[in-house]
């Protein structure tokens, strides 16, 4: 019998294979919470976007599927709505998921960048091109709910430079024994979304420890918030010392309820994704600066995040909730069956 003819004869490769994959896996996750926010959310203002966000999760899910389908490729199981208790009371404020939104939306602007620039087969580029797009046009219309709110906490300003300078190695060399010369641009702005990132994990995990009832979980996810504010505690102190206002949450963003919309899987799988993307973007923060006590700070970050990450990730495997992203053929298996 003939084999069924594709529009498309080009196998996928590990880049497109990994990155469907992760993506199915995260829009599954970032559905269930979409759900949840719509089955609340009371703001007229926010609910448009919500369900925009909600549907082109859907289709984006939609997508991968068919890809997978069309290439005898298993379909990850994922999440489904029975990850989220919708008879639970609201456990965010409407507020929260303009943030949720907001800081979805951009992380996924930088995993979409990444991702398709290791993508060639042209459907699946095409895919990844698209989520991009979608992702920044949403981002663009959080930021502009967020500013007509007054909920939009701006990067700081600073003072244009009069003219171009070069790096002196003199100074260059002063600041590694201990002088310390004034943030540049880039130092800045990283340091301002790190701390960003980090009140977003700080509500988010108030939240989760809130509604949680085993003790060992519970721990592990208050550790969590203990890491964030560690490291908001010391950017803050940091912008303040260079004569610069630190940043601050606008307002309390959970409510008072402690019965758990999410199940503990939907939880500690999102906890394992925040983590990675930590230390994904504090890995390109220490990478793009230059002044030695921000190196040393980002490197003890990055290893005390990891550390947690595999605390995190060690509950997961043991509860069985880890789904295997799928393995290269193991030859050397093959061949001693085969003996």
């Amino acid at each position: 019998m003939k084999p069924e003819e594709k529009d498309v004869n080009i196998e996928l490769t590990c880049t497109e294979i990994g990155g469907l994959w992760g993506i199915y896996l995260q829009e599954s996750m970032n559905h269930c919470f979409l759900l949840y926010f719509l089955h609340h959310l009371q703001d007229k203002e926010i609910i448009p976007l919500a369900k925009e966000a909600f549907q082109i999760s859907e289709d984006r899910l939609h997508t991968i599927k068919e890809i997978f389908l069309a290439e005898n490729f298993p379909v990850p199981i994922a999440f489904s709505d029975d990850e989220v208790n919708l008879a639970a009371p609201p456990l965010f404020k409407d507020v929260f998921t303009l943030s949720y939104i907001y800081m979805m939306n951009r992380l996924s602007m930088i995993s979409f960048g990444y991702t398709a620039s290791n993508n060639v087969r042209l459907d699946v580029l095409d895919f990844f091109t698209g989520c991009l797009h979608t992702s920044t046009d949403m981002f663009g219309k959080a930021v502009k709910m967020m500013l007509s709110k007054g909920i939009y906490d701006r990067p700081p300003k600073m003072t244009y430079p009069k003219e171009i300078e070069y790096v002196q190695k003199k100074s260059f060399f002063s600041e590694m024994i201990g002088d310390k010369r004034p943030l540049n641009a880039i130092e800045l702005s990283e340091i301002f979304f790190n701390i960003e990132r980090n009140y977003f994990s700080v509500l988010i995990m108030l939240g989760f420890a809130q509604v949680i009832k085993d003790k060992k979980l519970k721990e592990q996810i208050l550790k969590g918030k203990k890491i964030s504010e560690k490291q908001i505690s010391y950017f803050n102190n940091l912008l303040m010392e260079e004569d610069l206002l630190g940043t601050v949450t606008v307002s309390m963003e959970v409510t008072d309820s402690t019965i758990s919309p999410f199940s503990e899987r939907l939880i500690f799988t999102m906890i394992s994704s925040l983590n990675s993307v930590d230390i994904s973007l504090i890995s390109h923060a220490l990478s793009r600066s230059t002044r030695t006590d921000l190196i040393a700070e980002y490197t003890k970050i990055v290893a005390e995040v990891m550390m947690y990450s595999k605390e995190i990730i060690d509950i997961v495997v043991e509860k069985k909730w880890l789904e295997q992203t799928p393995l290269v053929t193991n030859r050397k298996k093959l061949q001693s069956e085969k003996e």
